[in-house]
């Protein structure tokens, strides 16, 4: 009502702030999936604000062949608008459960994720470019990403990470997007780290920390492990990175633009995803291929210290993740394995 009173006194179209926000999302969805995710949202926050001519008319007109008995266009509209959202609901709820079969897929390979979360316009996208050599599109502008992109990055130990970048966060971000987007949020709490990426240069930098870590509760990912990656530090002088490091030692101080400061990151992230390890020392047979295979997953997801082939056994000791430890040893049988001291 209020919006109706406006755009007649103002003789312009008047949108609310989320109505904006929807808008910025529909003109940068790429992929069905975007596309569903913001209609659904469009949809949802439209259906409760159709207006119509009042009760009175609620129970008029109607007919064989025309919208049903006692049926007004308000009402017609909105249970169009109603099936819709149904239909969408079930292609998105396809679409969570082809993730949750990939990131099944990627647990089982013990490949550990990071995501990239932090507030719109943070330089996340340029980030997950500088980290994965990728050209995703990246622009200085809001809501450039909307559809999760997930790489691969390999450390200099020849270990592999996969990095997703997400959707940028807003303050007071509306419900209807974050339960819309909760498909691509949910790549977020499955991640065994975030990557908190924090617009260093930005004015609002604790507004935007504060809105991040509360949009990271809302999708269930508070207990999520996160670095903070204060970003774009090519823009602030030489005391403001010695303060922020001061206020928050654990944090990276980067520049995805420059590449400043991306080594250092790297080790910190390789540090994080590893702590939960332990140095095995562990016998294949090179006859077999399954072990064979073992061997191989084995390079890719620990720290490979020795390797040692003699007589068709090959003895390697490693710093294993320790979820990785019970499926080597569960499916064949290798009783030799113990602890090195």
């Amino acid at each position: 009502a209020q919006l109706g009173q406006l755009e007649k006194k103002l003789e312009r179209k008047v949108v609310d702030r989320t109505q904006l926000i929807l808008d910025i999302f529909a003109r940068r969805a790429r992929t069905r999936e975007g596309k569903w995710q913001v209609e659904l949202a469009q949809l949802k926050y439209l259906l409760p604000r159709l207006a119509g001519s009042g009760t009175a008319l609620s129970r008029l007109g109607g007919g064989i062949g025309t919208r049903g008995p006692g049926e007004t266009k308000l009402e017609t509209d909105r249970r169009r608008i109603r099936v819709r959202i149904q239909g969408i609901q079930r292609e998105i709820d396809q679409v969570r459960a082809r993730r949750a079969q990939l990131r099944e897929r990627r647990q089982k390979r013990s490949v550990p994720t990071v995501a990239l979360v932090g507030y719109t316009n943070a330089g996340k996208t340029t980030l997950f470019n500088r980290m994965t050599n990728e050209d995703a599109v990246a622009s200085d502008a809001l809501f450039v990403t909307l559809d999760p992109l997930v790489r691969q990055v390999r450390l200099r130990d020849q270990r592999q990470l996969l990095v997703s970048d997400t959707v940028g966060f807003i303050d007071r971000l509306p419900h209807a997007l974050v339960a819309a987007f909760r498909a691509t949020l949910e790549e977020v709490a499955e991640a065994d780290l975030a990557l908190h990426v924090i617009d260093a240069a930005s004015p609002e930098r604790e507004r935007h920390m504060t809105a991040v870590r509360r949009v990271l509760e809302e999708v269930g990912a508070a207990s999520v492990p996160v670095i903070d990656v204060y970003n774009k530090i090519d823009m602030i002088s030489q005391d403001e990175r010695r303060r922020l490091q001061a206020a928050d030692p654990g944090a990276a101080l980067v520049s995805a633009r420059t590449g400043d400061g991306l080594d250092e990151l790297l080790q910190m992230v390789a540090a994080r995803v590893a702590l939960d390890t332990r140095r095995i020392t562990i016998t294949f047979d090179s006859d077999k291929a399954f072990d064979r295979e073992q061997v191989s997953r084995l390079y890719r997801v620990a720290r490979v210290i020795s390797h040692v082939a003699t007589n068709g056994r090959i003895v390697i000791e490693a710093d294993v993740p320790r979820r990785f430890i019970e499926r080597l040893t569960s499916t064949e049988s290798h009783e030799d394995l113990a602890d090195v001291h």
